[in-house]
């Protein structure tokens, strides 16, 4: 074991490398008896492409570049692809990124466009396509832009032809809904046929504040007499889907928590969630298996891939070293698959036998790209905040198998905010916090009030409280760190991304616990957020986070970090990308503009092509290496090859 200062240890994991290793498999899905799945690829420009898995188990991409399998419906986006065995051949029906069009694909031969390309503001978008082959159509959500504002927008579901008919021609997309509703998700059709069922909300709720179960008879390839059946205002439905015999399943938070029920009967009363924010169309927490089993992913903090019984209410969990399942399920006949990632593998494509309780890798397994003995070892914390309300972390001590730090010195730490802000930090292997713990500096995720996975009234903690709560979650466990004597006192970091990087933004400018900050793709000044600044599906978050504007305007400008920049005392770095329609560029630049001429040492990287969320693997690994070295810069430390970030006053 070789002795060298916190920070300046040899790492085998480089910027490069967590690049590389970013995202993971989503959106899977059968086509016949295979299993199918969207996958990054960083080096191609940030793509995802189409993956399948053979029946002898090779895997081979569908689609080659530039396709990129991806949809923009709510800028989130949503399931993009659908497919079925015809005449013995996979049909394949997918969104591409670049032009959001519908596009239909049999094997050698090329896509066709099935959906035309609107003039008018962001088009037309597509998301959660279900092939009805016996009616010659793809069902799917219809995203339509009527305007040029981002909220000029209508969402309904539609019946798009398979013939190509609309490809030029936007009256041959047939409506099967009114626009009633601001939000919609995909029809889930029932096992005869009869009937669809599909969540629905309008502003300014967000889907996790509460939405409504719409439930209609399926008449001649119509929808008729749409009804309310379940939620509301204040109940939270996640999913919905059908029994194999006809009978209404759905999650709902109505108890405090996302349980399950099945016309209205609640079937395993548990204080866990087995479902989540729907951020994304398509995300699935549970699948009913023909057997009349249910899996689903459930659990407090981590999740669990599981098999229910509803007539019982027993839950048997999936053996396996997984610790986290994402909202991605699908099932054929009995076989269960699900994505799932724990500390020590990242995330992989899970099947389960239903009759044995095991499980296995069968796509996009996780193979080692450095000895694992460099990977971090979490410990999982709950923390203390203001008023003795608890605070669930994840804390990744600094790690490395040959080197250790010299006499009492305490490391520096991390504090990293999720995004959302109602997310969560899942408990899995990150290479990029592996990039910082293997070097000697130690990470901190923190699932701040607001979070999910710990019930509503954990997630109501943030409810007009935005800014105060995340940020003071967020320091007590950095405090709490120094106190014990885990971090160093003086070298306290916070980092953060899109809801994140205003976290870190507010602890910048509300608090003198850091040293220095990263504040990645932000949201910095509340009053331009709320007013026309962002992006339909979250134009009217601030009504719940901050309180109604209209109201309260002294609140949005007393916590947005744009109207305290004369507070930022300490150096910070401040990644953004050009092409973000959810934290758009300009209130990046109206905060520099208050910081210019101050002093504060600073940086500030824009990245062409990039949106919400970096994606290529070039970007990646400039964002990374200035992090590091703005960390390097002001904890004094020597990371050995690490370009030098030129910190500007």
């Amino acid at each position: 074991m070789q002795t060298s200062p916190y920070g300046s240890w040899p790492s085998p994991i480089d910027a490069a490398l967590a690049a590389a290793h970013d995202g993971h498999p989503e959106w899977l899905g059968f086509v016949g008896d295979e299993v199918w799945w969207t996958e990054p690829r960083p080096a191609e420009g940030g793509r995802r492409t189409l993956v399948r898995r053979r029946a002898d188990g090779t895997e081979e991409p569908v689609l080659p570049a530039p396709w990129n399998v991806r949809s923009r419906v709510i800028e989130y986006g949503g399931h993009p692809w659908a497919g079925a065995v015809v005449d013995g051949a996979p049909l394949v029906v997918f969104v591409h990124f670049a032009d959001q069009r519908l596009y239909r694909y049999e094997f050698g031969g090329e896509p066709v466009p099935l959906t035309p390309v609107s003039p008018v503001g962001g088009g037309l978008r597509w998301a959660e396509p279900q092939l009805r082959l016996d009616l010659g159509e793809v069902w799917c959500v219809l995203e339509e832009f009527t305007g040029d504002g981002p909220t000029v927008v209508r969402r309904v579901l539609v019946a798009v032809p398979l013939d190509g008919s609309a490809a030029r021609d936007r009256d041959a997309v047939r409506e099967l809904t009114d626009d009633r509703h601001r939000f919609v998700t995909g029809p889930r059709i029932s096992p005869d046929g009869t009937r669809a069922a599909w969540l629905a909300w309008d502003h300014p709720r967000m889907p996790w504040d509460g939405t409504e179960l719409v439930v209609a008879e399926v008449l001649g390839g119509m929808l008729q007499e749409p009804r309310t059946v379940a939620g509301g205002p204040e109940e939270s439905i996640a999913q919905a889907d059908w029994s194999p015999d006809g009978r209404l399943l759905y999650a709902s938070d109505r108890t405090g928590w996302w349980n399950l029920y099945r016309d209205g009967e609640q079937l395993c009363p548990r204080e866990e969630e087995f479902g989540g924010a729907l951020w994304k169309l398509g995300h699935r927490w549970f699948a009913p298996l023909d057997s009349g089993l249910i899996a689903v992913v459930h659990g407090t903090g981590s999740t669990a891939l599981g098999i229910l019984d509803p007539e019982t209410g027993e839950l048997v969990d999936a053996a396996g070293p997984w610790t986290e399942f994402a909202p991605t399920l699908a099932v054929h006949g009995e076989r269960v698959v699900a994505v799932g990632a724990s500390p020590r593998t990242a995330y992989e494509v899970v099947e389960l036998d239903t009759r044995t309780g095991r499980a296995r890798v069968i796509g996009a397994p996780h193979a080692d790209p450095v000895d694992p003995a460099y990977y971090p070892e979490p410990l999982i914390r709950v923390f203390t905040g203001p008023d003795g309300r608890d605070i669930h972390a994840h804390v990744y001590p600094p790690h490395h198998p040959g080197y250790t730090a010299p006499g009492d010195g305490l490391p520096p730490y991390v504090v990293w905010a999720h995004g959302g802000p109602t997310g969560h930090a899942p408990l899995v292997l990150d290479l990029s916090i592996a990039y910082f713990t293997s070097r000697g500096i130690g990470v901190a995720e923190v699932n701040y009030g607001g979070s999910t996975g710990y019930g509503r009234e954990y997630r109501d903690r943030l409810r007009e409280q935005w800014g105060v709560v995340d940020v003071e979650d967020c320091a007590a466990v950095a405090l709490a760190l120094a106190d014990e004597g885990t971090a160093d006192r003086d070298r306290l970091a916070v980092r953060g991304g899109s809801a994140g990087g205003w976290t870190a933004a507010a602890s910048l400018t509300t608090t003198d616990v850091y040293a220095c900050g990263t504040i990645v793709y932000p949201i910095l000044d509340l009053t331009g957020w709320g007013t026309g600044e962002t992006h339909d599906f979250e134009s009217q978050y601030l009504e719940s986070l901050v309180g109604p504007l209209a109201e309260v305007p002294g609140r949005y400008a007393e916590r947005s970090p744009v109207e305290h920049a004369d507070r930022i005392t300490a150096p910070f770095l401040l990644l953004q990308g050009l092409d973000d329609v959810i934290c758009p560029p300009a209130q990046c630049e109206r905060f520099l503009a208050r910081i210019a001429g101050r002093q504060v040492p600073h940086a500030y990287l824009a990245f062409e092509g990039e949106g919400h969320g970096f994606r290529r693997a070039d970007t990646m690994v400039r964002a990374l290496e200035a992090e590091l070295s703005l960390y390097a810069q002001v904890f004094g430390l020597n990371p050995p090859g690490v370009p030098t970030l030129e910190l500007t006053r």
